[in-house]
């Protein structure tokens, strides 16, 4: 069934490439933290897939595996690039397409979000810091030379080729959530004059060189999807009209797959940050932008964020204001929550937001975040979830892992 036919959650979808996706689910990259020493995957990475792949999801995207060892957004980021163990990915991809599962490979450069502790000079399109308190745990950025700019460029297409091979069934590039190609969008973060910054169309330069040398490397019939965001949610940030013209010029250009998301880390509205009670109780996020966004391509795209119960996905999907529907937190809890929606409609997800009763400790640690890191570890090394975990228990996971590193910000 092709994307511009009314789904059901349990339908097929079919890329323009001819490549099928068996369902509309789609597990959205969640924060795993859990690379080697050396930024390749683990074995509890492949066995938290294979759970994932078991479980009914169509499509499962990673977390952000970064393209460069020297830019890193987390400590434990895998990173794919000459220097991999490409039989540990590989032992990861194998277990990731179990069952007939997509398994797409996220792609990442942090631009200037990478945490002082990992970067003393991180890079970006212009020198300007991360505001709202930001600039305190990530260091004011370099603003990248023409060289440096292609530099990257090429590095995602490396990853991709690498990527391909390995085994993957398809990319993503991470443009959202004010990493590296959502700062070149961003009219805030890109200060620039030359041929990448100033107009949209010089700001949207980047991220269509980053998709044509992936496409170059991958090929036309290798599916190449992105994460963008709708609009960051800053003053003189990057807007819901710009958005839209970039989803139309990477339509143009032969994008597959738009996933939509939203906000930065200084306006995480990916979190729910600040997000409307009407919006909370329609459960999606960024359904009225989508809808915006089906009325003027033809390309698939993929809702993420909010979503909870099965009534609500079959109702978005049957209005055809998203063509899949993005889960992350609730496959933290229940991997199998695609296969207990499949089999049953009514079937949905009662997360609580995790605290320990004080709010500074919980923004210390990022505990939005590094609550459901701890719930990803137990699954990884083949143990039960608790979805009434306590708190302090992933406060004292998250002090034993990073130690003063757990008090940086952290990705979403």
């Amino acid at each position: 069934m092709k994307s511009t036919e009314k789904a059901n959650l349990s339908d097929p979808l079919i890329l323009k490439n001819g490549v099928q996706i068996k369902n509309r689910i789609f597990k959205s990259a969640m924060s795993e933290q859990l690379g080697d020493n050396n930024h390749n995957p683990t074995q509890e990475l492949a066995m938290l897939y294979k759970i994932w792949a078991n479980g009914g999801t169509g499509l499962s995207v990673t977390g952000n595996v970064m393209i460069d060892r020297s830019a890193l957004g987390e400590p434990k980021n895998v990173v794919l690039d000459d220097k991999s163990d490409r039989s540990l990915f590989q032992a990861w991809t194998d277990a990731g397409r179990e069952q007939d599962t997509q398994l797409w490979i996220q792609l990442n450069h942090p631009g200037k979000q990478t945490p002082s502790f990992l970067s003393k000079t991180p890079v970006a399109p212009s020198a300007i810091p991360l505001g709202r308190g930001l600039d305190k745990v990530f260091n004011l950025p370099k603003e990248l030379s023409e060289n440096e700019i292609w530099e990257i460029i090429k590095k995602f297409g490396v990853s991709a080729g690498l990527a391909k091979t390995i085994g993957f069934s398809g990319v993503q590039i991470h443009g959202a959530h004010g990493y590296l190609v959502s700062q070149f969008l961003s009219p805030h973060h890109n200060r620039r004059t030359d041929q990448w910054g100033g107009t949209l169309e010089n700001r949207s330069r980047f991220v269509l060189e980053v998709f044509r040398a992936i496409r170059k490397t991958v090929g036309e019939g290798f599916p190449v999807g992105i994460k963008m965001n709708s609009a960051d949610f800053i003053k003189s940030g990057f807007t819901t009209e710009e958005s839209l013209y970039v989803a139309k010029v990477l339509e143009k250009d032969g994008i597959d797959l738009i996933e939509i998301s939203g906000g930065t880390y200084e306006s995480p509205r990916m979190m729910g940050h600040r997000t409307k009670e009407s919006t909370i109780k329609r459960e999606a996020y960024f359904l009225e932008y989508a809808n915006q966004l089906k009325k003027q391509i033809n390309v698939p795209v993929v809702v993420t964020g909010g979503f909870r119960s099965g009534s609500a996905m079959q109702d978005a999907l049957k209005r055809g204001v998203t063509d899949m529907i993005g889960l992350a937190r609730p496959l933290a809890i229940e991997p199998d929550f695609p296969e207990k929606l499949l089999n049953d409609m009514e079937t949905q997800s009662n997360l609580k937001n995790p605290t320990t009763g004080f709010i500074a400790v919980d923004r210390m640690v990022m505990l939005s975040i590094t609550w459901y890191e701890y719930q990803l570890a137990k699954l990884a090394k083949g143990k039960k979830v608790n979805p009434n975990q306590n708190a302090w228990a992933a406060v004292f996971q998250t002090l034993a892992r990073l130690g003063v590193h757990a008090f940086t910000k952290r990705r979403a």
